[in-house]
């Protein structure tokens, strides 16, 4: 199965931004994941609107937004015109998911969900007919550097087995992502992986001698 690098930009230089861009296309990546935060559905601020533009603009690779935030969908329209290719909300935040979904795609993107490690399948799983993407955080939403949360596996384990039923959306991982954990999880099924301290970023080492050792797991 083909693995989904997608570094997580956060994690990026930006004193050095478009050489990181290049560097990482370069060294095989296939999609640049961008966060977005409120303060107020995680403690945290992420990107923000000229470094998304500015990547989207940038990178020859296709770019995601992970829309940390409250009331998603008043800002769909934003984030598409931006060039973003992949939306991903969080049904947590939305009183109107499957409507937001179904705006991400009227807009040219693709739809995904974010699930936080306490979403069960059984509350999101009529959403997954409008989904191209499930992302499953196997950290709590917010800050890099958790530890991955070991029962969250269940949650891939069975997202990957419904996922034909449903669609056939991919299943992402974002939180945690080791060597270690892409092993597991890609045997288990999972096709893309969030890439950030724990398996790309600042090991002293070229993204193409460590994209092509994930893909070889």
């Amino acid at each position: 199965m083909t693995k989904l690098l997608c570094p997580s930009m956060m994690c990026a230089d930006f004193s050095c931004l478009e050489k990181e861009i290049e560097d990482l296309e370069r060294g095989g990546i296939d999609i640049f994941h961008l966060d977005v935060m409120d303060g107020s559905f995680v403690p945290n601020f992420g990107m923000g609107l000229q470094d998304i533009e500015y990547i989207c603009q940038k990178a020859k690779k296709p770019c995601d937004v992970h829309l940390m935030i409250t009331n998603p969908g008043d800002y769909v329209e934003t984030f598409a015109r931006l060039g973003v290719q992949i939306i991903y909300i969080h049904p947590e935040t939305d009183k109107h998911a499957c409507r937001t979904l179904q705006k991400i795609k009227d807009a040219g993107a693709q739809a995904g969900i974010a699930l936080n490690p306490g979403t069960s399948f059984d509350s999101i799983k009529d959403l997954l007919y409008l989904c191209d993407y499930v992302l499953v955080m196997s950290v709590n939403p917010g800050f890099a550097g958790q530890d991955y949360l070991d029962f969250v596996t269940p949650k891939f384990k069975k997202l990957v087995e419904q996922a034909k039923k449903y669609g056939g959306y991919k299943v992402m991982i974002d939180g945690a992502c080791s060597v270690e954990k892409i092993k597991l999880l890609s045997a288990i099924g999972v096709e893309g992986f969030i890439l950030g301290t724990s398996a790309l970023f600042n090991k002293g080492r070229s993204y193409t001698d460590i994209c092509g050792e994930l893909r070889g797991l």
